[in-house]
């Protein structure tokens, strides 16, 4: 396997069908190895409100209590999961969807409680790189949804672009890997109101420079502390950029490039 490409797709793009649709073609069309992991969406906050299951957020992030839990593995491991699998088959990608507990794929561990406690949260401790790749090379495209396990029976919800990036550092000795974050902005933008504002490029270099002035802030702080230490653990490439522009960002025509 030469190169393989690691692509995340967020909740936004999930929750909108004709971006979904635009990004699953392009995805569809890549000749190359491949490999998606999504996000969850907005269906399990409103499925959670309906159900009257508490939601508490900390700093943007879930509050994963047990009966969180199990809303969100009944929603990202089935419903979602399911259906971009059901996409993908019908434009001819032979989809496995997957979550970390399936075949022991992404293995985590509980994140400790320190000033703040997020529940069945769980940081990746392992990912099982010579399956996916037995998976990869008998034609497979894994589908990976955002919930992984402790291997003592417990379930737990982890950050999809963490699930990413660890799967791409795992295969990072393996092949060429092009990992790509897909979200509904051009790229990392220094003004995020001005979608021309794209900053083609972010290394170590001006990331702290971008950060103290502002450009970068909130959210993708985490997204590209989590790039850089992927180029740093031996990725070939990390692009950040709109999903509807998928073949653009893998030809550098468009999106953030992280080195």
């Amino acid at each position: 396997m030469d190169k393989l490409y690691v692509i995340k797709i967020g909740g936004n793009i999930i929750d909108d069908e004709e971006k979904l649709d635009q990004f699953l073609s392009a995805f569809s069309s890549i000749s190359e190895k491949r490999i998606l992991v999504h996000g969850g969406g907005k269906l399990a906050t409103e499925l959670a409100q309906k159900l009257a299951i508490p939601q508490q957020m900390i700093q943007g992030r879930r509050v994963t209590d047990l009966e969180t839990l199990k809303l969100v593995t009944m929603v990202y491991g089935g419903w979602i999961n399911k259906t971009i699998v059901a996409r993908l088959q019908s434009k001819g990608v032979n989809a496995l969807g997957l979550t970390g507990a399936d075949a022991g794929i992404i293995k985590a561990h509980k994140r400790i409680a320190g000033e703040a406690d997020y529940g069945f949260a769980g940081d990746v401790d392992e990912v099982n790189a010579p399956l996916l790749f037995e998976f990869l090379e008998r034609g497979l495209t894994p589908v990976v949804a955002p919930i992984t396990h402790d291997g003592r029976g417990q379930l737990l919800n982890t950050n999809a672009d963490t699930i990413a990036n660890s799967i791409a550092q795992a295969f990072s000795s393996r092949a060429e890997i092009h990992l790509i974050y897909c979200f509904e902005k051009e790229g990392v933008l220094g003004n995020i109101h001005d979608e021309a504002s794209v900053i083609p490029q972010i290394n170590s270099d001006n990331y702290h420079q971008l950060v103290d002035a502002g450009a970068i802030a909130g959210g993708m702080i985490p997204k590209i502390q989590n790039a850089i230490a992927a180029i740093d653990a031996g990725v070939s490439q990390v692009s950040i950029g709109k999903a509807e522009n998928l073949h653009l960002i893998i030809s550098g025509k468009s999106g953030t490039s992280i080195s």
